[in-house]
């Protein structure tokens, strides 16, 4: 592995970390009207933000995950707006990269140029009533009808939907399948038989919208079907590979900016006659807050290295799991720091703080990561049958092995 930047890697970050430094505007009252800063989405677009995966033919910079990643701190490093983060990476990894490595040449053709150039916001429709974390129990159902499908069903939690043009969305051709029924197809904002309703309102990561999308009798034609009938799960696994290593990077950057913001404060604030960073109970967590962060760095850059070389692995969920549950602890530690002023919105702690547990829910809850950890390391699989060894001397004679 070799996380060396190139100096063109690096002038990316550092230009992706001046350009969050002018994202979020106001962000405090949009929390409010939960919505997102207008212009700011386009303002990525033209800085290359939505086209990082993209191959350069359709308008994208194509760059590889672990490019993306150094990217993504960068601007999370400069942005405040932590919800501008998570729509963006809902819009990058659940949308563009399905479509990149799934998309026949005329879906690609038709949505990666728009979406990469801010014409088109994509989400991912896949969480049900009854199928959150078991997303592949869901009840949508899309049955052949024609020359298309007919989809019926309804959607709730997803992101981007309010602003969203063109959905992935999640059905099952035959529930008695399971996972294997399962299919994606491509539908329009417009299309007869979508709405979208929102009518959620959020702890935290307010300014990226939620929504709910019901699918009546939604005839969608076959070709908006994405990837072969049946193949569903495989796009989602792969998608969740990507979101899991890359939708958190932002939050590094985040994490970072508040740990300097400690620092200063505790080098600056007078307590019984010296700076509180003196105090080993200060010093000593703001140097925890420092190693969590490096910890979570370092899964996040190998499971990106791991997508670009192909490597099925842990490290998507670890980087997830890591990073989500460091954040957290991260944002209460900086509330200690700062004491009764952490806990006011005079400072970006709380807000962070309500942030950041969303990031332990969004791609799969902590508890959902540690099970998928616990599958891939073969602990949940269930012993094989094995012939009792023959004792030494006994029936057969000759070594027991």
């Amino acid at each position: 592995m070799n996380f060396d930047w190139t100096e063109e890697q690096r002038a990316l970050g550092e230009r992706l970390c001046d350009l969050g430094e002018k994202l979020g505007e106001a962000v405090e009252e949009r929390e409010r009207s939960q919505s997102l800063q207008p212009g700011d989405w386009q303002r990525c677009a033209e800085a290359g933000v939505l086209g990082l995966p993209v191959p350069k033919e359709y308008g994208g910079l194509g760059l590889s995950p672990l490019a993306c990643a150094y990217a993504m701190e960068g601007l999370g490093l400069g942005c405040r707006d932590n919800g501008l983060m998570l729509a963006l990476g809902a819009h990058l990894w659940a949308v563009e990269l399905p479509l990149r490595e799934f998309g026949t040449a005329e879906q690609k053709r038709r949505y990666l140029p728009a979406l990469s150039d801010g014409r088109l916001v994509g989400a991912h429709a896949i969480t049900e009533a009854d199928a959150g974390s078991d997303a592949l129990a869901l009840t949508a159902r899309a049955h052949r009808d024609g020359d298309g499908y007919v989809l019926s069903g309804t959607k709730r939690f997803v992101t981007n939907a309010p602003i969203a043009d063109v959905f992935i969305v999640y059905a099952t051709v035959d529930p008695a399948l399971g996972f294997t029924g399962v299919t994606a197809f491509l539908v329009e904002r417009g299309q007869e038989g979508l709405t979208v309703e929102t009518r959620f309102e959020k702890t935290g990561l307010r300014t990226a919208p939620w929504g709910e999308v019901t699918l009546q009798e939604c005839r969608v034609p076959a070709d908006r079907r994405l990837g072969a009938e049946k193949q569903g799960s495989r796009i989602l696994a792969r998608a969740m590979a990507w979101e899991r290593s890359l939708i958190l990077a932002p939050m590094l950057g985040t994490m970072r900016r508040q740990i300097d913001a400690c620092v200063g404060h505790a080098r600056s604030r007078v307590q019984f006659g010296r700076i509180i960073g003196r105090n080993d109970a200060v010093s000593h967590r703001i140097v925890d807050m420092r190693v969590r962060l490096e910890e979570a760095r370092l899964l996040t850059y190998r499971a990106a290295w791991d997508l670009q070389e192909g490597t099925t692995s842990v490290f998507p969920e670890a980087a997830q799991l890591r990073t989500s549950e460091a954040a957290v602890q991260t944002f209460l530690d900086a509330m200690q720091v700062y004491g009764g002023l952490g806990y006011t919105t005079d400072t970006d702690v709380e807000r962070n703080l309500r942030d950041a547990l969303g990031t332990r829910i969004s791609s799969g809850t902590s508890d959902m990561q540690r099970r998928v950890i616990a599958e891939k390391m073969g602990i949940t699989a269930r012993a094989r049958r094995t012939a009792p060894a023959r004792a030494a001397g006994g029936e057969g004679g000759g070594d027991a092995r």
